[in-house]
C-alpha cells in the first residue's frame, strides 16, 4: 500500500471495525468472523503506530487496553443510582401494580395503556453509569454507595459492546446523556477464562458476577480487554430534557446510537400481563449467554415515574421480581475449616462441580458443626445444594437414598486449623450432644487467621473507613517481610514505610497516597468506630454507638463495672438480683440503652479488661487514635430528653419493615434525640412498634402482645416539625 493511502485505510478500518462491533453486540447480526476481526484489528494497530498524528481516542484499537492506572478516583453521580425493591411472588407483584394504579388515579386516563409497564430481564452483573458529553464517552462510574462511585473508565473503554462515540449527527446528540446498565462476563467467555486458568495452574474464578466486579476494579485494563465483557443498558441518569418521553423510546433512541439494549423487553398493561411476561422469561433465561436472576418491572412513561416518585432507597415506579433459588444434587468431597475474625470456625464444603443457576458451583457453606450433626452430613454423600438469592450456595441436606457405604463422618477440629490453639465449643452441653453445637471458636487472640480477618474488618467502610486499604492490599502488605502489619496500631504506622509501600508490586503512587490520607483521617473517627472495628464479640455497630452515647471515652468505659454496661436489663430483675450485682437495691430510673444484657455484658466486660484489650487501647492511643466519644449524651441532657413533652420521651420503640421517608439508622438517631429508647426486638417492655412495608415477625409478635403499632403516617404526625423529612 502506498504511504499516501495509509490514512485512508486507517479511516476505512476504523469505520469497518466499529460497524462490526455494533453488528455483533447491538444488532446480534455479525458481519465478520472473530478471526477476520482480529486480523483487521492488527492491521489497524500497525498503521496507527506508523501515524501517531492520526490518533483517535475512539479507535477500535483502544479496546485492547492501555497503560495501568495508579488508583481509583471517586466521583459523585449527577443523579443517584438507587436500588430497586425486590419481590418474590404473585401477590407482591399484584400489590405493587395496585399501588401504582392508586398513585396515578388523578391522571384521568381511564383504562391503562397497553405499554403502561415494561418488563425487562434483570442481568446479574455489575451496574455502571456511562456519561456521554456531546456524544463522547467521558467517564464510567460504578454504583458505589449510590451517591458516589469509582471511576472505571480505563476498564470500560475496553468493552466492545460500549460505544466510545455515539453514532448520531451532532445536532441530534444531547449535550449530556448518561446511560446506565449492567456489565457482565458472558458465560461462554467465563468458561474460556477458567479453562485457561486451569491450564496455567491457577484457581478458577468462582462466578461471573464476582469476576466482573473484580475485573473492572483491576488497575490494568488489559485484563478487562482479555475477558471480553458484555454490556446491556437498563436505564438513564442525567439527560437533557426532551430526549425521550418513555423508557421504550429512550431504549429505541440509544440503540440507534449504538448502545446495546435487551431485545427481550416486553410491554404490559396490567398485573396479569406482567406475570405472564415473568413466567415466559423464566422458561427462556437459561438459554442466554449471561446470568439473569429476575425481571425488572417499571412504569414506562417518565412523567408517570416522576408522579409516583421515590422512597429514601428506591423508586416507587419499579420493582425487581426475583426468581426462586435453584437447587441441584452433587457429591460432597471434603470440608475446609475456616477461621474468622472472632475465632469462629466455619465448615465449608468442597463438592464435585455442579451447574447451579447458570454458574459452576464447587464450594458451599455448611453453617456450623451442629447442623452437620443434625443433618448427618458425611463426606461422600450426595447432597442437595441451593443458592440463596442465586448468589451464595449452601448445603440443604443429604439425599439419604444415595448414601454410599464408604461415606465418612465429618470430624470437627479439636484444635484451631490455623494456629493449633485451644478450641471452645458453644454451648458447653454440645460436647456431650454435638447436635446442640452452634459455635466452635479458637480462643488464641494471636491466631494469624484471626489477626488477618480482624485487620480487614477494622479498616472497613462501616468501621474505620480507611479508603485505599482493603483486603487485597492488607494481604500484599502482610506478605512483605519488612512492613509489620500484625496489630491494629500498625496500620497507623504505615506512613513510616511509605517508600517500601511504593515499591510493592500492585501499589502505585496514587494508591499509597490515598491510603495514607485515609489512615490519617481514620485517627479521628472516635470511640464508637474503634469499638465496632475491633471485632469484639457482641459489639457490632449499633452496640458500639450505644456505648459511646453512655460513656464519654474508652477510659470511662474501662472504669465501669459489668452491671453498668447493662442498665436496662437491671429493670427486669428482682430486687435481690439487682442488689447481688450492684451492691445496691436501688432501681435505676430511665437508664440508657447500651444493647447489652445480663448474658452479653459480662463477656464484653471481661474482654475490655483483658491484657490484649488494654494493650490494644494503649497502642492505639500512642499512635494518635482518638478514643473519645463523638456520640456522648451527658446525664442531664438524657434526663431532660426523658422528661420532654412529646410522644417519644421515655418510651421504647422498635422499628420494622421498609420506611418510605427514613433510613432505619437515621430514624433511630432521630427518636433517641427525642428521648426514646430504640430496641432491636419486640418484648413486653416495648411501647410502640413502627411498622413500614413488608413488616414481618416483629409485627406479628407486637399484635400478640397488644403493643401499640404505628404506621409511617402516624410517625410523621407525631414527629416535631423540625424532625420531619424535607
Amino acid at each position: 500500500m502506498a504511504k499516501k493511502d495509509e490514512p485512508a485505510r486507517i479511516a476505512e478500518l476504523r469505520d469497518l471495525l466499529t460497524r462490526a462491533n455494533r453488528a455483533y453486540y447491538v444488532d446480534a447480526d455479525p458481519i465478520m468472523s472473530d478471526t477476520e476481526f482480529d486480523r483487521l484489528l492488527e492491521e489497524l494497530s500497525e498503521l496507527e503506530a506508523k501515524h501517531p498524528d492520526l490518533a483517535d481516542p475512539a479507535s477500535p484499537t483502544v479496546r485492547v487496553g492501555g497503560e495501568p492506572i495508579e488508583g481509583f478516583e471517586t466521583r459523585r453521580h449527577a443523579v443517584p443510582m438507587m436500588s430497586i425493591d425486590n419481590t418474590y411472588n404473585e401477590a407482591e407483584v399484584r400489590a405493587w401494580v395496585e399501588r401504582v394504579a392508586r398513585g396515578l388515579k388523578d391522571e384521568g386516563q381511564g383504562r391503562p395503556a397497553a405499554d403502561r409497564f415494561v418488563c425487562d430481564p434483570k442481568v446479574d452483573g455489575v451496574a455502571v453509569s456511562l456519561r456521554y458529553e456531546k456524544g463522547e464517552l467521558v467517564y464510567a462510574l460504578t454504583r458505589g454507595d449510590g451517591t458516589s462511585g469509582d471511576d472505571v473508565t480505563h476498564a470500560v473503554r475496553t468493552v466492545r459492546a460500549i460505544p466510545l462515540r455515539l453514532d448520531a449527527p451532532k445536532k441530534k446528540l444531547p449535550d449530556v446523556l448518561e446511560v446506565r446498565g449492567e456489565l457482565f462476563i458472558p458465560l461462554s467467555q467465563f468458561a474460556r477464562i477458567n479453562r485457561e486458568r486451569a491450564e496455567a495452574g491457577e484457581a478458577p474464578l468462582m462466578n461471573p458476577r464476582n469476576a466482573t466486579a473484580g475485573t473492572i476494579k483491576m488497575l490494568d485494563p488489559t485484563v478487562a480487554a482479555d475477558r471480553k465483557l458484555g454490556f446491556v443498558a437498563h436505564g438513564r441518569g442525567e439527560i437533557d430534557d426532551g430526549f425521550a418521553d418513555s423508557f421504550t423510546e429512550f431504549m429505541k433512541k440509544i440503540k440507534a446510537m449504538g448502545v446495546a439494549v435487551s431485545p427481550m423487553a416486553t410491554p404490559a398493561k396490567d398485573a396479569d400481563a406482567v406475570l405472564a411476561a415473568i413466567d415466559r422469561f423464566n422458561e427462556d433465561r437459561h438459554d442466554l449467554d449471561y446470568l439473569t436472576d429476575g425481571m425488572v418491572v417499571r412504569v414506562n412513561r417518565f412523567d408517570q415515574q416522576e408522579l409516583l416518585g421515590y422512597t429514601s432507597k428506591s423508586p416507587r415506579w419499579a420493582i425487581a421480581y426475583k426468581y426462586a433459588a435453584e437447587r441441584a444434587n452433587t457429591v460432597l468431597l471434603g470440608v475446609e475449616h475456616q477461621v474468622g475474625k472472632t475465632g469462629k470456625i466455619t465448615p465449608r464444603a468442597t463438592m464435585e462441580p455442579v451447574l447451579l443457576a447458570g454458574t459452576t458451583v464447587q464450594h458451599a457453606t455448611l453453617h456450623n458443626y451442629g447442623q452437620i450433626a443434625q443433618k448427618d452430613i458425611r463426606i461422600g454423600d450426595t447432597v442437595e445444594v441451593e443458592k440463596a438469592g442465586e448468589i451464595i450456595p449452601y448445603v440443604l441436606g443429604v439425599v439419604a437414598s444415595a448414601r454410599s457405604k464408604d461415606s465418612k463422618k465429618i470430624t470437627p477440629p479439636r484444635s484451631c486449623p490455623a494456629c493449633g490453639g485451644v478450641v471452645e465449643v458453644e454451648p458447653s452441653e454440645a460436647v456431650d450432644d454435638p447436635k446442640l453445637e452452634t459455635t466452635r471458636r479458637c480462643v488464641n487472640p494471636e491466631c494469624p487467621a484471626q489477626v488477618r480477618e480482624k485487620l480487614v474488618w477494622f479498616v472497613g467502610r462501616r468501621q474505620m473507613d480507611i479508603d485505599g486499604l482493603g483486603e487485597k492490599t492488607i494481604d500484599l502488605i502482610r506478605e512483605a517481610a519488612d512492613i509489620p502489619l500484625e496489630h491494629f496500631a500498625d496500620i497507623f504506622l504505615l506512613y513510616e514505610h511509605e517508600d517500601a509501600l511504593r515499591e510493592l508490586e500492585g501499589l502505585g503512587e496514587k494508591s499509597v497516597t490515598q491510603m495514607l490520607k485515609g489512615i490519617e483521617a481514620a485517627k479521628g473517627r472516635g470511640m464508637a468506630r474503634v469499638l465496632a472495628g475491633l471485632g469484639i464479640r457482641h459489639v457490632g455497630e449499633s452496640t458500639a454507638k450505644a456505648l459511646a452515647r453512655v460513656f464519654p471515652s474508652i477510659d470511662a468505659l474501662l472504669d465501669a463495672e459489668a452491671w453498668e454496661l447493662m442498665p436496662t436489663a437491671l429493670n427486669s430483675m428482682s430486687q435481690a438480683e439487682r442488689e447481688r450485682l450492684t451492691g445496691s437495691p436501688e432501681k435505676l430510673d430511665n437508664p440508657p440503652e447500651t444493647g447489652l444484657g445480663a448474658l452479653t455484658a459480662p463477656v464484653v466486660h471481661d474482654y475490655l479488661h483483658s491484657k490484649a484489650a488494654r494493650e490494644t487501647f494503649d497502642r492505639l492511643r500512642e499512635v494518635g487514635v482518638d478514643l473519645s466519644s463523638k456520640d456522648y449524651v451527658d446525664p442531664a441532657k438524657r434526663e431532660a430528653l426523658a422528661s420532654a413533652d412529646n410522644a417519644f420521651a421515655g418510651r421504647t420503640f422498635v422499628l420494622t419493615g421498609t420506611l418510605e421517608h427514613f433510613e432505619r439508622a437515621a430514624l433511630k438517631d432521630v427518636l433517641e434525640g427525642l428521648g426514646a429508647k430504640v430496641s432491636g426486638s419486640v418484648s413486653k417492655n416495648t411501647d410502640v412498634l413502627v411498622a413500614g412495608e413488608k413488616a414481618g415477625s416483629k409485627l406479628d409478635k407486637a399484635q400478640e402482645l397488644g403493643i401499640e403499632i404505628w404506621d409511617e403516617a402516624r410517625l410523621l404526625e407525631e414527629l416535631p416539625a423540625e424532625q420531619k423529612p424535607g
